[in-house]
């Protein structure tokens, strides 16, 4: 199986999981020359930009640990991206969450980073 395939259904179990969550899914897989976020939701007033990570044992270190501080750069440039170009204001509130999947194991990291970390 492919990588592309696998992560594929890993994110469909993560929205099914955020859903139950009380979030309201707004897009998945939004691209843009920075990257790609693989969540974007609604949730608590917050609009949230989501990682979706999984590992089937920690070989290689836990989901929520790959989420380092090169991909949260790409993430908070892709989230500046959405937000000029779907309109949204520069006070609109906003959260960086981390969904990470270990086996049957889902766990949600609200805030996990802000934008203070990244530069």
């Amino acid at each position: 199986m492919n990588k592309r395939f696998v992560g594929s259904e890993y994110e469909n179990l993560a929205v099914k999981y955020l859903e139950n969550q009380d979030y309201k899914i707004i897009e998945k897989n939004f691209y843009c020359r920075n990257g790609e976020i693989d969540i974007i939701a609604r949730n608590e007033g917050y609009l949230c930009f989501i990682e979706v990570k999984y590992r089937s044992g920690k070989g290689y270190g836990t989901p929520e640990e790959a989420v380092d501080y090169r991909k949260q750069k790409k993430i908070y440039e892709c989230a500046r991206f959405y937000m000029h170009s779907h309109k949204y204001s520069t006070d609109t509130p906003c959260r960086f969450d981390v969904v990470s999947i270990e086996g049957e194991i889902i766990k949600v990291y609200k805030n996990a980073f802000d934008v203070y970390g990244v530069f």
